[in-house]
C-alpha cells in the first residue's frame, strides 16, 4: 500500500475536504439572512460565528462511517444520520420525519427511503450535499468514488437523478484530490461525465462544460440552475461548473457560487468541498476560524 492510499491519508483527505464543505456550508447560510444580501454583493463577510447546517452534519456521518469501516456500510451511515440528526439545522421535513422514525422507533431506512415522494424516491440536492469527502477519500479511483457514493445516497435518496448527483460529486472530488488527474476544467467534467448514468444531471453536466467558457455567472446559473428547486438535477451542474472553474481558489469558488444565490449553502457546500479535496484548495485560514467546529465524533472517529 502506497503513501498515497493509507488510511490515514485518505482520512487526512477527507478531513480537509469535509472543513472545505462546511465552511462553505456555514458562510453560505448566512446568506439567507437579509440583513447580509449586501454584504454578498459587495464580497464582504458577514459578522459573528458562522453554523454549519444538515449538509455538514450529514457529510459528518459519511466521513466517520468511512473511517469506522473503510467503505460505506448503509446501516451503519442510516444510524449515524439518525443518531446525529439536529432537527435545528435545516433538515427538509421529509428527512426530518424519517431519521426521526429510525432513530425513535427503529423503522427500516429502505422502505421509509422508497417510499418517499409516493414511490419514487426524493430527487433532491442532499445525497450530493454531503459526499464531497467522500470522493476526496477516493482521490485518484473515481470509479470507486462514484460508486459508493451511490450505495451511500439510497440510505435517504433513492430517486435516480439524486443517486446521479451523488456520483458526479464524489467522482469531482476524486478527481480533484488526484494530483495527476485532469488539470483543465474541460477536463475534469468530462472525466465525471464518463461516471454519471444517463440522467438530467449528466445533461446538465454537459451544458455546464459547455459553458466552461462563459463569464457571466448569472446566465450560466439561469440555464443550469442554482438550486433554487433544491434538486439534484437543478443544483449539481451549476456546482460542477463552478468548481471547475476555480480549482485551487478557494475565496474565488466562494463569491462566485454564492452570488447568483439560490440554495447557497448547499451549491457552497458542494463547490467548497470540491475545492478544498485539492492540494492548496484550502479555505482561507480565518474563514475556517469564524466556522463553528466539526463536532469531536467526526473528528476522532
Amino acid at each position: 500500500m502506497t503513501a498515497h492510499t493509507t488510511h490515514s491519508a485518505r482520512v487526512s483527505r477527507a478531513l480537509t475536504s469535509l472543513r472545505g464543505l462546511a465552511v462553505g456550508d456555514a458562510l453560505g447560510s448566512q446568506f439567507f439572512v437579509p440583513a447580509h444580501y449586501s454584504a454578498l454583493q459587495s464580497g464582504e463577510l458577514p459578522p459573528g460565528t458562522w453554523q454549519w447546517t444538515d449538509d455538514t452534519e450529514m457529510a459528518c456521518s459519511v466521513l466517520a462511517v468511512l473511517v469506522r469501516h473503510g467503505r460505506i456500510d448503509q446501516d451503519a451511515l442510516a444510524l449515524s444520520f439518525a443518531e446525529h440528526h439536529d432537527f435545528d439545522r435545516g433538515y427538509g421535513p421529509a428527512v426530518n420525519r424519517m431519521l426521526r422514525l429510525i432513530r425513535q422507533e427503529g423503522a427500516d431506512w429502505r422502505e421509509l427511503a422508497a417510499g418517499l415522494f409516493n414511490g419514487q424516491g426524493s430527487w433532491g440536492n442532499g445525497a450530493a450535499m454531503r459526499v464531497a469527502p467522500l470522493g476526496a477519500w477516493y482521490a485518484g479511483d473515481p470509479v470507486q468514488a462514484s460508486h459508493q457514493a451511490e450505495i451511500s445516497a439510497y440510505t435517504t435518496h433513492q430517486h435516480r437523478e439524486a443517486v446521479a448527483g451523488a456520483m458526479a460529486v464524489a467522482a469531482a472530488a476524486a478527481l480533484a484530490a488526484d494530483p495527476a488527474g485532469p488539470q483543465d476544467p474541460p477536463g475534469l467534467l468530462g472525466a465525471v461525465l464518463d461516471l454519471v448514468p444517463r440522467s438530467a444531471v449528466q445533461a446538465g453536466i454537459r451544458r455546464a462544460r459547455d459553458m466552461l467558457d462563459y463569464a457571466d455567472v448569472a446566465t450560466v446559473a439561469a440555464v443550469l440552475g442554482c438550486g433554487r428547486r433544491t434538486s439534484a438535477h437543478d443544483t449539481v451542474p451549476f456546482a460542477l461548473w463552478s468548481a471547475a472553474r476555480h480549482l485551487g481558489n478557494y475565496e474565488q469558488a466562494f463569491w462566485t457560487t454564492a452570488k447568483v444565490g439560490g440554495d447557497v449553502d448547499t451549491t457552497c457546500a458542494i463547490v467548497g468541498g470540491i475545492v478544498a479535496a485539492r492540494p492548496g484548495g484550502e479555505p482561507p485560514a480565518a474563514w475556517t476560524e469564524r466556522t463553528e467546529a466539526l463536532p469531536d465524533w467526526a473528528v476522532m472517529s
